[in-house]
């Protein structure tokens, strides 16, 4: 995806995400693609932390060398950023930026508790919407998102 032109890769992630849709999600989900994540990540050795959830369930965890507790702040500032706008962490903070904007206080929340940046995807069913967030953390943002979309289309292919 091409960062030289905001709208196609707004356009290009707003497809990823009506593509990368769910038919089910179970733990036995969760955990088949948290450890292809930690596969993906490993054999590239990457420091990075994987978080799976589904509500407020944490259904997946793991910290890879390199990986610190930073990681797992950014996470939940990536996921509760999925879950109140009902799309990606990097869409909303593209979608922002295109209008030189930023996730603050103008836009009603916390950005110590938000992080509209790359690397959390939302587990969407139909006729349910977002019931969850598959998060990368550790790479630049768009890196952290490429590999969730990666191991979400590996996943869903399979």
């Amino acid at each position: 995806m091409s960062a030289e032109d905001p709208q196609k890769l707004i356009a290009a992630i707003e497809e990823q995400e009506n593509r990368l849709v769910f038919t089910s999600f179970t733990e036995t989900d969760a955990w088949r693609l948290g450890s292809l994540l930690v596969r993906l990540a490993t054999e590239r050795s990457l420091p990075v932390a994987l978080d799976i959830r589904r509500g407020q369930q944490q259904l997946f965890h793991a910290a890879l060398p390199g990986a610190s507790a930073d990681n797992d702040a950014w996470i939940d500032r990536k996921v509760r950023v999925v879950y109140r706008y009902a799309a990606s962490s990097y869409l909303v903070g593209r979608r922002l930026a295109a209008k030189g904007r930023e996730l603050d206080a103008s836009q009603g929340v916390d950005p110590a508790r938000y992080a509209a940046h790359g690397g959390a995807f939302p587990v969407r069913l139909p006729g349910a919407g977002v019931i969850g967030v598959v998060t990368v953390s550790g790479l630049p943002q768009a890196d952290d998102h490429a590999l969730v979309v990666e191991a979400i289309e590996t996943f869903l292919a399979g």
